[in-house]
């Protein structure tokens, strides 16, 4: 379970500034509701993947020695 910073402190902080969990969180759970999003939403879920792909991608899960990255 995520417990790191919410949206309403990160929403102030650039996204270059963001820790990798954060971004992956926020990542996985905009992406699931991306269809109901309105354009502010895709807006940001947009800077955050940018964020993911300018970091190279982020190391998401690791499972039984199967690992899957965000790129």
């Amino acid at each position: 379970m995520y417990t790191g910073r919410d949206m309403t402190e990160l929403s102030m902080i650039p996204k270059n500034k963001w820790k990798k969990e954060e971004l992956s969180y926020f990542h996985h759970a905009l992406q699931q509701i991306m269809p109901y999003l309105n354009v502010e939403g895709q807006t940001i879920h947009r800077e955050i993947t940018d964020e993911i792909m300018r970091r190279g991608g982020i190391k998401q899960y690791e499972t039984k020695g199967a690992e899957s990255t965000l790129e």
